[in-house]
């Protein structure tokens, strides 16, 4: 049996309880990676830790909350008791709180300003410590919607566009490093947001897509286990979309 491709390597995962962030814990785990699971709320009673124990990874649970600066470093030192280092960062956690922009409070704004995009410069800036010996690579989540807009969604945009700048500079800054910063942006993915969204709304955002579907968890895992792998390794600074051919 040839050696999993990411065995040996330490990957944390943030908002990694559900959804996207599920299939990414899970298919790191697969390939061989000790994975740490992030969320607001999780612990070892957690579905997806139990997966990736089955899976033979060398897992942790850590509550925090990413737009925290204490949690961020808490949670760090965590990671750097259990593991000593870190080779992989994933940052999956998101929210959304939408209104039109005229209707839109300063509190909902701000705080998706702050999971979303204040988040990734959080754990972004402690993780490079963490990986200066041996590298690393870190994948950012944007969106479609950071590319091309979205009707009451100016904060989630905002965001999502921040992360396309912050990436790239990041990319430039921890290039010396050997660390890798790159940026997902996904079209329309099945998860628990999607499963909110009204039939008759769903079908016809499902019209505009010319794949005619959907988007899989698992297949935004896949990019992510490509980006975080050797296989990637002279890839950094890039928005990589993954709609179906939507944009």
């Amino acid at each position: 049996m040839s050696e999993k491709i990411l065995s040996g390597k330490t990957a944390l995962v943030t908002g990694g309880k559900q959804g996207i962030g599920y299939a990414i814990v899970h298919t790191l785990a697969q390939n061989g990676a000790d994975v740490i699971i992030n969320d607001i709320r999780i612990s070892e009673n957690d579905e997806i830790y139990q997966a990736a124990k089955e899976l033979g990874s060398n897992a942790m649970c850590i509550s925090a909350d990413v737009s925290n600066e204490d949690d961020v470093i808490a949670m760090y030192e965590a990671v750097k008791a259990k593991y000593g280092k870190l080779d992989i960062l994933v940052n999956n956690a998101g929210i959304t709180d939408d209104a039109m922009s005229s209707k839109m409070t300063f509190a909902q704004w701000q705080r998706v300003i702050n999971i979303n995009l204040t988040g990734i410069f959080l754990t972004s800036k402690y993780a490079k410590d963490l990986m200066k010996t041996d590298g690393g690579s870190i994948v950012n989540f944007s969106s479609l919607a950071g590319v091309k807009g979205n009707v009451g969604q100016a904060n989630y945009t905002a965001s999502k566009a921040g992360i396309i700048g912050l990436t790239k500079t990041l990319a430039l800054e921890y290039a010396r490093n050997n660390i890798r910063v790159n940026a997902i942006a996904p079209g329309v993915i099945e998860s628990p947001m999607t499963d909110a969204i009204p039939s008759h709304i769903k079908e016809g955002m499902i019209a505009r897509i010319p794949m005619q579907r959907m988007g899989t968890p698992y297949e935004i895992a896949d990019l992510v286990k490509f980006l975080v792998s050797k296989e990637s390794s002279y890839i950094t600074s890039q928005l990589i979309h993954i709609n179906g051919g939507l944009y």
